[in-house]
């Protein structure tokens, strides 16, 4: 499909990651979509109809960045996707999920996951077969959460009087 739509730099906050702060306290994710489709039928009829409406498309995915939380922007990108493909014309999308403040110690300009989701290439996961899968704590690493290292804890990092931080131990 040659033809595409792009919806790029969509603001949405929510309250995803792994470490609690991030749970309460929710921070802005930026999503980009490129939905790729046949635009001749809208460009022959010059309606709306026969195409993406991309402003309806956007309240939708927002309403997904900012609905329920999930650990993993790998997941929240799969889901957006998925959104994309109820489209009826779109027959392939890529979405990118920037997570402009994830709690990163060093200077960083952008943490970002892209999805590539085909209508034809969808399967069941479960299809693929068994795969090895990481514990929390394997990588031995303070920032994996639950991790045998983890100065933190499961629920995240809290500084005096409760208050949440952005920082961990290394």
């Amino acid at each position: 499909m040659r033809d595409r739509v792009a919806l790029r730099g969509l603001r949405a906050r929510g309250h995803h990651g792994v470490f609690d702060f991030e749970r309460r306290e929710g921070q802005d994710f930026v999503v980009d979509a490129v939905l790729h489709l046949d635009t001749a039928p809208a460009a022959a009829s010059d309606d709306v109809g026969d195409t993406v409406h991309y402003g309806l498309l956007a309240d939708r995915l927002a309403a997904i960045v900012a609905g329920e939380p999930v650990n993993l922007i790998e997941t929240l990108a799969d889901r957006l996707a998925a959104e994309c493909l109820a489209e009826p014309l779109v027959e392939r999308v890529e979405v990118t999920v920037h997570k402009p403040s994830a709690p990163i110690e060093h200077e960083f300009a952008d943490v970002a996951v892209t999805v590539t989701r085909d209508r034809r290439d969808r399967s069941d996961p479960g299809e693929s077969g068994a795969r090895s899968r990481r514990e929390p704590g394997d990588l031995g690493d303070p920032r994996d959460p639950g991790g045998p290292e983890d100065p933190v804890g499961r629920e995240g990092p809290t500084g005096p009087g409760g208050r949440s931080e952005r920082r961990v131990r290394t």
